[in-house]
């Protein structure tokens, strides 16, 4: 017999990995940190056998630019590490694997610095005297003008800027400003040390938008080591990508961000393949979009428009099943909607419209996340399909 689910979620702290998987109501989840947001042909074949094999061939695409495989047995496991270990897709240690939360935009182009910073900044995390970040801490370095990842999970953000590099701390506007990758690391490794200084861990509860978040703009930035009030990041609205042709290649879409291991072998057929925080990948040879079950090639595709978790039976935590409802919904929204199996909000941790699995039912939240505050509660996902309109009558 199971036992009941607490009203409020264990909240973890920390990312699965390869090397520390994370236990779900489908079996262990497997997340892959591709070196770079890439992956080479050869590695996305070797996935997709490695899914089949040990696990039950579902690959989740993440909103921190990783792969995940779901299913895997606990037998298969170190069959499982070997496989990747081969494929160069593992690390040294639990704690390295566990520091490399670099998101890299796909819009990068070969010679603009971007593989060197996160390569480089992927060896300084590993080092011995790399700063103690905590288990959700991560960088994202980002080309494009303007920035695509403003939105994207990231607490040190390393961005384009007057023909060098911005770097700045995420929810603050000023950055120090540097001209080479090897100087981006250092300054990135600078503001990660002084966050760790400052009670970040403790105050901030391991995530840089939380440290002082009461406090005035002014004031935060004050606080800054000098070094890092001398840029300020650009004053632009960075539309979120959509499906479609990119000089970098063809980016295309998954329902939910999951896709069979058959699905995500033959994106293979198309050329190396980068990883982005939207649930979305880029084909590097792709000249025109490839016409496979299961991809989201339209821009104004409905689905784009819904996030949702696992959810019921495959979370653990999950208080109803979540896509059904998410994918029902799809057709009569104007904005993107957020189904979320509890509080946690693990699929999307930003303000969004939301509906979140509770005990009785579930609860909205008009413009915010899945941990509230709700204006509704109580609502059944059949009522929601009837009466879509209840999204939209307080929002």
């Amino acid at each position: 017999m199971n036992s009941p689910k607490p009203d409020s979620p264990v909240i973890q702290g920390w990312c699965p990995g390869a090397l520390r998987p994370m236990v779900s109501g489908d079996g262990m989840v497997v997340r892959l940190r591709p070196h770079g947001s890439r992956l080479t042909q050869v590695q996305v074949r070797g996935i997709a056998a490695l899914a089949r094999r040990h696990g039950n061939g579902l690959i989740d695409l993440s909103a921190r630019a990783n792969v995940q495989l779901r299913g895997i047995t606990e037998s298969g496991h170190q069959a499982l590490i070997d496989g990747l270990r081969a494929l160069d897709l593992i690390d040294n240690s639990v704690r390295a694997e566990a520091s490399r939360n670099i998101i890299v935009s796909p819009f990068w182009t070969k010679g603009d610095g971007s593989q060197i910073i996160a390569a480089s900044l992927s060896d300084a995390l590993a080092a011995p005297d790399a700063p103690n970040l905590p288990g959700k801490f991560g960088f994202s370095i980002d080309p494009a003008t303007p920035s695509v990842l403003q939105q994207a999970s990231a607490d040190i953000r390393i961005e384009r800027h007057a023909g060098g590099w911005l770097v700045r701390a995420d929810s603050f506007s000023s950055g120090a400003v540097v001209q080479t990758p090897p100087e981006a690391v250092h300054a990135a490794l600078d503001l990660a040390r002084w966050f760790v200084g400052s009670g970040g861990v403790e105050n901030g509860r391991g995530r840089m938008a939380r440290l002082w978040q009461d406090a005035s703009q002014d004031l935060r930035e004050s606080r800054l080591p000098l070094q890092f009030r001398h840029g300020h990041a650009d004053e632009q609205t960075a539309l979120l990508p959509r499906p479609g042709a990119f000089a970098q290649g063809q980016l295309v879409a998954f329902e939910f961000g999951q896709m069979q291991a058959d699905t995500f072998a033959a994106l293979a057929e198309f050329g190396a393949m980068r990883v982005t925080p939207w649930r979305m990948v880029l084909l590097e040879s792709a000249i025109e979009l490839p016409d496979l079950p299961g991809l989201i090639t339209h821009a104004d595709d409905p689905l784009l428009r819904v996030i949702a978790c696992t959810g019921a039976p495959g979370c653990l935590q999950a208080h109803a099943e979540t896509r059904p409802l998410a994918r029902a919904l799809a057709p009569h929204l104007t904005q993107t909607l957020h189904v979320s199996g509890c509080a946690k909000g693990c699929a999307n941790p930003g303000a969004s419209l939301t509906l979140t699995a509770t005990p009785q039912g579930f609860a909205l939240n008009a413009h915010g996340t899945a941990a509230g505050p709700y204006q509704r509660h109580g609502l059944s996902a059949a009522k929601l399909i009837a009466t879509p309109s209840l999204l939209t009558e307080i929002s």
